[in-house]
């Protein structure tokens, strides 16, 4: 049985995770369509910056979070001024870190649908008059359904397990920004915190492996429905 502190945690790294995937998933599948459909200029610069979390040091990426959307960075100034929003060092800004990091994971895996998806599906559409807006959401979208559902739960695994950026910028604010992660972390610095760390360890091994097999169950059913 879970004590509340470990539901507090369990809940923030929740919370965390699929925020940041409901915020970064109409970009992934604005960018997964332009990298696998369309022959636009400069789409192989666009890759590599959407790639460019995966092979950054995380604690780089939250740096840069900090300088940009800080709270005299260039966009968080603006923000704080304009609007009063503050990102940095709150649970907002633990999901804005954990979104950068698994957009990749999402980015990846919905191009593979659009570039997997018949070309004459989209062809016979658009002899049919349909737009491209039309052609786009009545057939694209559908076909890559299946794994935009595995991509995202794909990526909110992951981002359950997101360290580096959160704590470089959101910090490690119990009942805040204190991911599952973090906590772990936490209680490896203390002298007695041995048997929380392995609690957590624990509940985080679970809820990955069951993230990873829901994943796995969603890229099934559409290799199958691909395949029909």
């Amino acid at each position: 049985m879970l004590s509340a502190e470990e539901w507090t945690i369990l809940g923030t790294s929740l919370s965390i995770a699929g925020r940041a995937i409901l915020f970064s998933l109409p970009l992934a599948i604005a960018a997964a369509w332009v990298l696998g459909r369309s022959n636009l200029p400069g789409k192989s610069l666009l890759d590599a910056i959407v790639h460019l979390p995966i092979v950054l040091p995380p604690v780089l990426v939250g740096f840069l979070l900090l300088m940009i959307f800080g709270r005299r960075g260039a966009i968080g100034a603006w923000l704080d001024e304009t609007f009063g929003i503050t990102l940095a060092f709150t649970a907002e800004g633990a999901a804005l870190a954990t979104a950068v990091m698994t957009f990749p994971l999402l980015v990846r895996s919905i191009r593979l649908a659009f570039e997997m998806a018949d070309p004459g599906l989209l062809e016979a559409a658009a002899v049919l008059r349909a737009g491209p807006w039309d052609r786009f959401l009545s057939v694209a979208l559908p076909l890559a359904g299946p794994a935009i559902l595995a991509g995202a739960v794909t990526a909110f695994a992951a981002g359950l397990g997101e360290f580096g950026a959160v704590i470089a910028f959101a910090s490690n604010v119990p009942g805040e920004t204190q991911t599952l992660p973090l906590a772990i972390w936490s209680a490896m610095q203390q002298p007695d915190g041995e048997a929380l760390a392995y609690r957590l360890g624990a509940i985080s091994f679970t809820v990955a492996i069951i993230g990873l097999a829901a994943a796995e169950l969603l890229q099934r059913w559409a290799r199958r429905r691909h395949a029909g």
